[in-house]
């Protein structure tokens, strides 16, 4: 693995496709906090929990005037499948191609594995990184980190 992007770094930009004809970028979502959850795959049993966990809190990130978005190396239709059945209201961006390009720039892509690592960023309203975890694959990591590191955020 690449080395992961820590506190202090500006976040680099990115596109991604939410459906087969939409995109999000980072730049869309400036002046407001974000949270990205890279992880491994879609219907994985871990990666799964852990996407449900967040949808259930989704509120939480809500009072930050945050907004979370799930991104892994799987594409928009498997996305789309995978959100409907677990009821996610929240985008799953697809790093689908070039395989894993934004979890190299966050230095979280694993080569052997062509998947991306189990991590966590939260960028604040200027667009810099204020905090990042990275997760063994097999371990969900839960929420406190990130709602430790919104609370922290600058008023």
């Amino acid at each position: 693995m690449a080395t992961m992007l820590g506190a202090g770094t500006p976040a680099p930009e990115f596109t991604l496709h939410v459906t087969p004809d939409q995109t999000l970028s980072l730049s869309e979502l400036k002046g407001k906090p974000v949270i990205l959850a890279f992880y491994p795959a879609d219907w994985s049993p871990v990666c799964g929990d852990q996407m449900a966990l967040y949808n259930e809190i989704h509120s939480e990130f809500q009072k930050y005037e945050a907004q979370i978005l799930g991104i892994s190396v799987d594409g928009v239709w498997c996305h789309a499948a995978f959100a409907k059945d677990r009821h996610l209201h929240f985008p799953l961006l697809a790093d689908f191609e070039p395989k894993g390009a934004v979890a190299k720039k966050y230095g979280v892509y694993r080569d052997a594995d062509g998947i991306c690592e189990r991590a966590l960023f939260v960028i604040d309203k200027n667009g810099i990184i204020t905090w990042s975890y990275c997760s063994p694959v097999a371990v969900n990591p839960g929420a406190d980190g990130i709602l430790e590191a919104l609370e922290n955020l600058p008023k």
